[in-house]
């Protein structure tokens, strides 16, 4: 998606905002910079969230686009790409490594396509930026039943984040602020601050160990089952109750906390 066009085009329904938040957790390029200007427009003309929360995000356009690139980058590898505890990837925080993610990836596909929602190839389906590109084709009924049952993951993901002081937090905050389900992150809290870090060193190799392990799976089946489930996201026939759940006004959000 970081290699796609960053024109802001208008989705058929839905909210020009989820298609800002996607971008915004996407990997920094020279086009995402310049296209800075434009993701703060959206984010205020839109007004979906409260102003505190569209503040924050328009503010960290801003540094996106002031900022060395490099440094962007370097940044945004060390918080995505070492460890497992901020992925992007909304699966690896509900069945990590077994095997229940190939119903998942298969359900979630079925949304797509039956929404007519081309995927490209090089991302997999549960990639964050890549749902809330879906999502923002949705109505609001749709989105927030969505957001509604990934509400934990987006908590979970919140602590994490602001646990780093990162201002890729604001995504997931900001999700959860559209459904009045920010509490989730207060109550991760405890639990992230409990977590031994797992981009260290140590942690990363004890992670090349458990894939090599995998490899001797015990059929053709697995192996290609654990390689290629990798992550995915929709949990609705894994036993998950859909829920509706109301976008919220500005005016009903709560103001933005410290982070």
């Amino acid at each position: 998606m970081a290699d796609a066009a960053l024109k802001m085009a208008e989705p058929v329904v839905g909210m020009r905002s989820l298609r800002v938040l996607a971008r915004l957790l996407d990997y920094p390029t020279r086009e995402l910079q310049a296209a800075a200007g434009e993701l703060i427009e959206v984010i205020d003309q839109e007004r979906r969230l409260a102003a505190p929360l569209r503040t924050a995000l328009m503010d960290w356009c801003q540094r996106i686009a002031d900022g060395d690139l490099l440094e962007l980058q370097s940044e945004y590898v060390a918080l995505f790409d070492k460890g497992r505890a901020t992925s992007l990837l909304l699966f690896e925080h509900v069945h990590g490594e077994s095997r229940d993610r190939g119903q998942a990836m298969v359900d979630l596909m079925d949304e797509y396509n039956a929404a007519g929602f081309a995927l490209d190839a090089r991302e997999l389906p549960d990639y964050l930026p890549v749902f809330l590109e879906y999502l923002s084709t949705r109505d609001e009924g749709e989105i927030g039943r969505w957001l509604g049952e990934i509400r934990h993951i987006l908590g979970l993901l919140t602590a994490r984040l602001e646990e780093r002081h990162a201002d890729h937090a604001l995504v997931p905050r900001a999700l959860l602020a559209l459904i009045g389900a920010e509490a989730e992150a207060d109550a991760h809290r405890e639990e992230v601050q409990a977590e031994a870090p797992d981009d260290t060193p140590e942690a990363l190799d004890a992670v090349w160990e458990e894939e090599a392990v995998r490899f001797s799976a015990e059929s053709d089946q697995d192996c290609a089952l654990q390689s290629a489930e990798g992550r995915r996201l929709a949990e609705r026939k894994q036993g998950v109750q859909s829920e509706a759940v109301r976008i919220l006004s500005p005016e009903a959000m709560p103001p933005v906390t410290g982070r």
